[in-house]
């Protein structure tokens, strides 16, 4: 019987001790080219070079998968896409729980601070862009929205403080403050508060100015209780909704206080009509009305801190926001964030290695692991 020779795509002794020496000293740049090879992709041009580990991984890929090679989609693009900018940037990234799948939960029709409709080419004002929350932690699941290529220039370096007084100081002008006006401001403000623990007293004082995206992890237990307050009045029957709340209050103290403040959101709901993105731009502007955070602080601040955590548990157990809302302890929270939290919830940035450099090889990063210490019973985030 005659028996084919088959041909075999190898790597030389050479190539395969480069490629084993890159994977130590470098194992995240390694497995991103081995993963681009994996799908099919190539990765940047500059990042081909032999003395860069994406090179490396993505060569010794080829040569391990040839054409047997995984179907892939624009998320799985994003995907890489993602993990290049950590690893240019030296961040880390949570690859146990980000992944393509992950990044198609977060697709959404309009930016959440300009409001504008997404899309067009890469660096266009309106094309989609996936940006981390705080920026001091990972790029991990919960610290990740999509928002406008705009938006995300206009907010780089700016932190809540520096959100809110651009937002006061556009309110002030009349005019746009960095390219983005008063509400944008307070969007981008709300946004970088959800994924930041804050003292009670201060996350009370803020707005929610827009509604957290999907798979966004709320770490303030009373910015949890606005999101879910927020979202009785999405769906029809939202006067049988806030009722229901209503009903986990004592009665003779802090209910009063509730309705006062649902009475001051409805007249701007019944003005909005039934049109879903209309109905819920209403919603978070009404939010920046004076009189609605005047009821909404005094209610909230009554209920105090343990209240609101315990009201929020149990008007999510009990379905009443509409969509599958989860609670999970602050660690298990921040899990994969790379952040450390003091007993004050003060946070501290994580030491951050160097960006590696294209023809260059980098150490090996630590081991990605939470890194948190904190109490339980805020908010996680709502599916």
């Amino acid at each position: 019987m005659n028996q084919a020779t088959l041909e075999l795509t190898s790597l030389s002794a050479s190539a395969a001790d480069g490629a084993r020496a890159t994977t130590l000293e470098d194992p995240c740049g390694f497995d991103i080219g081995w993963d681009h090879a994996h799908h099919g992709l190539v990765p940047p041009a500059e990042l081909l070079l032999d003395g860069t580990a994406i090179g490396q991984g993505w060569r010794a890929g080829r040569a391990v998968f040839g054409r047997r090679t995984l179907s892939g989609n624009r998320h799985t693009r994003a995907w890489l896409a993602l993990r290049i900018r950590a690893w240019r940037q030296g961040a880390a990234f949570d690859a146990q729980q980000v992944n393509a799948a992950y990044l198609a939960q977060l697709d959404t029709p309009r930016c959440p601070v300009r409001r504008t409709p997404l899309g067009g080419p890469v660096g266009h004002e309106d094309a989609a862009v996936i940006e981390r929350l705080n920026p001091h932690a990972a790029y991990a699941a919960g610290n990740l929205a999509v928002m406008s290529h705009g938006a995300a220039r206009a907010w780089e370096g700016v932190d809540v403080l520096d959100a809110l007084r651009r937002a006061r100081a556009a309110e002030r002008s009349g005019e746009t403050v960095a390219g983005l006006d008063a509400g944008a401001w307070w969007r981008v403000a709300t946004l970088r508060a959800c994924t930041q623990p804050l003292p009670f007293h201060e996350a009370a004082s803020l707005p929610l100015a827009v509604l957290p995206p999907n798979r966004v992890r709320v770490l303030n237990a009373v910015q949890g209780l606005q999101a879910l307050v927020s979202r009785l009045f999405l769906l029809p029957g939202w006067s049988a909704r806030t009722r229901a709340l209503a009903q986990l209050l004592p009665a003779h103290t802090l209910r009063p206080d509730y309705n006062l403040f649902i009475g001051a959101v409805a007249p701007r709901i019944i003005e909005a009509g039934n049109e879903p993105a209309a109905l819920r731009r209403a919603v978070e502007d009404a939010w920046l009305h004076e009189r609605v955070q005047r009821r909404w602080q005094h209610w909230v601040l009554s209920l105090g801190e343990a209240g609101t955590e315990s009201l929020l548990k149990c008007a999510a157990d009990t379905g009443l926001a509409g969509v599958r809302t989860v609670c999970h302890p602050l660690e298990q929270a921040t899990e994969g964030w790379g952040l450390a939290i003091d007993s004050s919830s003060a946070l501290r940035p994580p030491a951050r290695r160097p960006a590696p450099q294209a023809g260059r090889q980098r150490t090996a990063p630590p081991p990605l692991r939470p890194v948190v210490r904190g109490s339980g019973g805020r908010p996680a985030s709502a599916r």
